[in-house]
This record gives structure tokens, C-alpha cells and sequence, in this order.
């Protein structure tokens, strides 16, 4: 099965980090303005999906949640978590403190990529 999502070298680093100061974390990237156009990190639990939201997969055991809007336009791509030395807007989001920014790239998968994707899990 294909992975929805990867990660690089530097956002896992930024993630264990995360991880041993706030200990299970959860990703949600909301398609919205502001805080919305960036992955958010949040302690688990700290934040409720909206009915529907989907977990595209998960990254060093912390799932990655979408909002459901967004995967509905974006299902056809594959997500790679990456970090930057920046100030994300707003400051919600768990890395903050750190002058880091989780951000994503996106790729469109390939027809045959498209028969191998991993299952989503849907929040009912």
C-alpha cells in the first residue's frame, strides 16, 4: 500500500521533540484561511475533528488529520510534512515556541499510484 503522507528528515526531528515535551501528538490541516493553511500540532486530543474529517495517515505514530472539505479537493495528492525556521501566523500550533513552521508540499499521485493508496479513516 501507498502512504497519503511522508515526512522529512526535519519535521521528524521537530515531531520527537515535540513528542518528549508534550508526549501523543495529532496533526489537522484545515483548508481555511490563517491558521488553516498549515498543519497545526496539537497535543492528542487538543483538538475536535468536525464530523467527517479524514486521517490521511500517520507520521512517526501521530496521525494526520484533514478536514474533510479540503481532502475532498486534495484527495489526489500525496502529502509530505516538512519544517521551516519561521513564525507561523497566528501561533496555535505546537512548534511555535521553537520559531518553526510545519508546512506541506503536495504532489499529484500517478493512475497507477491511485490503485495503491493506503484507506482513509473517516470521523463518524
Amino acid at each position: 500500500m501507498l502512504k497519503r503522507i511522508d515526512a522529512t528528515e526535519k519535521a521528524v526531528e521537530l515531531i520527537t521533540i515535540l513528542k518528549e515535551k508534550h508526549g501523543d501528538l495529532m496533526f489537522y490541516q484545515a483548508g481555511g484561511c490563517c491558521e488553516g493553511t498549515q498543519p497545526q500540532c496539537f497535543e492528542k486530543g487538543g483538538f475536535y475533528q468536525r464530523l467527517g474529517d479524514v486521517c490521511i495517515g500517520t507520521i512517526e505514530n501521530t496521525e494526520f488529520w484533514v478536514d474533510k472539505d479540503l481532502f475532498e479537493y486534495w484527495k489526489h495528492s500525496h502529502f509530505t510534512l516538512d519544517v521551516i525556521d519561521a513564525f507561523g501566523v497566528g501561533g496555535f500550533s505546537l512548534e511555535t515556541p521553537l520559531k518553526k513552521t510545519f508546512r506541506i508540499e503536495y504532489r499529484i499521485f500517478t493512475p497507477e499510484e491511485e490503485l495503491l493508496l493506503e484507506q482513509v479513516i473517516f470521523n463518524e
